[in-house]
């Protein structure tokens, strides 16, 4: 009976998000309704899209996951991710906005930057749609393996048929509503994933009583931060947990939603339940990690399923000890939103780079605007295809994807992003270089095993993002300074866009 609940929930919670897709459908007459909603979105949508679709279902599995089995020295990942939230609110939101609107109206990433330098060659343009596809299949792959062990979890069924059940919803709103479509449902996805964050771990700890000390049976250090799986945290473990802050100002994703705000009003309304939002998950995340070793009497480390732990709090306090099976599909369905929040905006962000980018910006093919919409479609289908392929394994770590496509994108882009942004100087040459750099440094140290069989970043435990961000930074001064400086017309777009003359 139980399981009949569950059941029900899913179904009413995926039908619901495919209805949405069928809603907005009606509203993509072109491409830039299709990867940008036409400019439309408030700030309420904007904030919780924004959030939503970074976090992904790393934020319920992944983070909760590894506290559940290191301790308490895993949360500095939260508090750079914090504060890198913060930042890229504060510095990046409005003047990408603006710049986006006066480089041509910019609707991707990789236009904003040819036009932002007046790339004439396209190398640009070629070098950051090529990364975005390469460490966004990665990306996509990671929410479709979560997904696919959430419903393996509850429902006890195939890894494969769990991953293509998921994929497959996730592919259908997509697919009919693009932009609009995936920033509505983020924000209903969002307040679900808040809710069950909140609700949950207060539940267990309440059924608890409080009590903790079970947590510190795996050893007497884990509720104390400076200490990771019983030994005393190093520095460079710190300073890499706290590195993954400095990816948040290269996220396409992200950034693209501050693209699509309507308004520098709705964008300042954004900024503050944005940044309420995002300490308010990731706060809980981690609670949550804590309260699940006390609260759940299995080993899921010794089991090989730390990640799960958020779902197996859900089923035993609305099971076992409430018995209140619908309210338990309500929550799990939490887990599936921050799932499909991700994998819909990576999959949106992919394919707008093909089809605008590359497809439109080297073939420059005039196609009417319903055309375009269609190959944009069926560019959703081919990555979709290729993500699920390597998410097949179901013995995939969902943090470990998400840490290598985090790292490649944060390099390849955060500081090419925040120089275009502040510093006059920077030119299409020091860009090219900073992107290159960035997404090859994380490539070499998190997959050429280079060092007696491993990588560098396995021999050195110091995260590849931290690396690639300050060559990537290097790189672009140094090669900007030693080429010739941006035209006259660069800089004075330049100028207009900080004085807020847009």
């Amino acid at each position: 009976m139980s399981t009949g609940w569950i059941v029900l929930s899913f179904a009413i919670y995926l039908s619901v998000m495919v209805l949405v897709g069928v809603y907005s459908l009606k509203q993509n007459n072109s491409s830039e309704d299709y990867f940008l909603g036409g400019r439309r979105l408030n700030g309420l949508v904007a904030a919780l899209s924004a959030q939503a679709s970074d976090m992904s279902g790393w934020l319920l599995m992944g983070l909760p996951g590894s506290i559940y089995a290191l301790g308490t020295g895993q949360i500095w990942i939260a508090v750079g991710l914090f504060i890198g939230t913060v930042l890229n609110w504060i510095f990046i939101a409005t003047r990408l906005r603006r710049y986006t609107i006066r480089a041509n109206n910019a609707v991707t990433l990789p236009q904003y930057l040819e036009n932002r330098f007046h790339d004439k060659k396209r190398g640009l343009l070629l070098v950051s749609s090529l990364a975005i596809m390469v460490f966004f299949l990665v990306y996509t792959a990671s929410a479709l393996a979560a997904g696919g062990q959430l419903f393996t979890t509850v429902f006890h069924i195939d890894y494969k048929i769990s991953l293509t059940i998921g994929a497959i919803v996730i592919l259908t709103y997509t697919l009919l509503g693009g932009f609009t479509a995936v920033c509505d449902t983020d924000f209903i996805q969002g307040t679900v994933m808040l809710v069950a964050l909140l609700a949950v771990p207060i539940a267990a700890y309440a059924i608890l009583n409080g009590d903790l000390t079970a947590a510190t049976t795996i050893n007497a250090q884990y509720l104390n931060p400076l200490y990771d799986g019983g030994e005393k945290i190093t520095f460079v473990s710190v300073l890499s947990q706290l590195a993954w802050g400095l990816g948040y100002c290269g996220m396409p994703h992200i950034l693209v939603r501050f693209m699509a705000v309507k308004s520098d009003r709705e964008l300042n309304k954004a900024k503050s339940i944005g940044i309420i939002w995002v300490a308010l998950s990731l706060f809980f995340a981690c609670v949550i990690g804590v309260i699940g070793r006390a609260f759940l009497t299995q080993d899921l480390v010794a089991d090989g399923e730390s990640e799960r732990v958020f779902m197996y709090m859900i089923i035993k306090v609305f099971t076992e000890h409430m018995n209140a099976p619908i309210i338990a599909g309500i929550f799990l369905c939490g887990i599936l939103a921050a799932i499909m929040s991700t994998a819909d905006s990576q999959l949106l962000v992919t394919a707008s780079s093909v089809t605008e980018d590359l497809y439109m910006g080297f073939f420059r093919r005039k196609q009417s605007d319903a055309k375009m919409v269609w190959f944009s479609r069926i560019v959703v289908i081919v990555v979709a295809f290729i993500a699920y392929f390597i998410a097949l394994d179901p013995n995939s770590s969902i943090m470990g994807l998400v840490s290598d496509a985090w790292a490649g994108l944060g390099a390849a882009f955060g500081p090419t992003v925040l120089l275009s942004l502040y510093w006059k100087r920077t030119n299409t040459q020091g860009a090219i270089a900073g992107i290159s750099i960035g997404a090859l440094t994380v490539i070499f140290w998190d997959y050429l095993p280079l060092f007696g069989g491993q990588t560098a970043g396995s021999a050195t435990g110091v995260y590849s993002l931290l690396i690639g961000f300050f060559l990537s930074l290097v790189a672009i001064i140094v090669v900007s300074l030693c080429t010739k400086a941006p035209d006259r017309e660069v800089l004075e777009e330049f100028e207009d866009v900080r004085a807020g003359r847009v």
